[in-house]
């Protein structure tokens, strides 16, 4: 069983139709159409091996379909490669993955805004020069409580430190699509409210628009307009919270008996 997830915006901001890709005779994602819209934020869900990192990496670019198709703002880019479907608009926080360890914090989100502001990546350019570029990294680096660690090597991070960076990485890119596989994965009770509250207020901006894989039922209840829930790699559930966590296929497939 199915249920819709309807919007009252006319038009997605991104799209995929019958998106699929096999692996040898395997079938990781098995022809998922789904559309996301401006000012909701949807929560992927599944079991371990349900497809949901990998239906990210095939919306993101990191992975070419097998089938299928991916638009944004109305546009085909499934044959759009991963930077270039940044530079389009679709920014993820990857799980620690972008980071350069042996740079500072400050030059780690430094390269994200002069990315975003065209200026390129050269780490040594004559960044003093650029004052407004440095107040926008300490902006985003107050937004992730990390001011205080601005000049520290990345290395020396702790991992819910390292995820914190990823989210200020992101949100510095600026995109129109904001993609958190897992954003709270391996963070301390405390530090879990930031990133949680930084994703609730990019969501209330209402012009982004918020994709999230996530396997913690209390962050999904808190922070999810939609919940998609794949299933060895087919869409199962589309809908409402409180809709899709209720069906009986959902209950099998993902929660199980006796969640609350």
């Amino acid at each position: 069983m199915q249920t819709s997830s309807t919007s009252t915006v006319s038009s997605p901001s991104l799209s995929t139709r019958d998106l699929s890709i096999h692996f040898g005779g395997h079938v990781a994602v098995n022809q998922v159409s789904a559309d996301f819209y401006p000012g909701s934020l949807t929560v992927i869900v599944g079991p371990n091996g349900a497809g949901k990192t990998t239906y990210f990496n095939l919306i993101s670019g990191q992975l070419n379909a097998s089938a299928g198709s991916v638009s944004l703002f109305g546009q085909d880019i499934t044959k759009f490669g991963a930077a270039k479907r940044t530079r389009a608009g679709i920014g993820r926080a990857f799980q620690l993955t972008n980071l350069f360890p042996h740079l500072s914090v400050m030059e780690n989100v430094r390269l994200a805004v002069q990315s975003r502001a065209g200026i390129g990546l050269n780490i040594f350019s004559l960044w003093s020069s650029h004052r407004e570029l440095i107040q926008r990294a300490e902006h985003y680096l107050e937004r992730v409580a990390l001011a205080t660690r601005s000049k520290d090597r990345v290395i020396t991070l702790s991992h819910g430190d390292k995820r914190k960076l990823e989210v200020a990485i992101l949100l510095a890119l600026e995109p129109e699509i904001m993609m958190f596989d897992e954003p709270t994965a391996g963070m301390s009770v405390d530090e879990v409210p930031v990133v949680l509250n930084l994703i609730q207020e990019v969501k209330s901006e209402k012009n982004k628009t918020v994709l999230l894989v996530e396997h913690k039922m209390d962050v999904v209840r808190s922070l999810a307009d939609r919940i998609i829930v794949l299933h060895n790699g087919t869409l199962v559930a589309d809908g409402e919270p409180a809709s899709v966590m209720a069906s009986a296929i959902v209950q099998e497939a993902y929660l199980g008996k006796g969640v609350a």
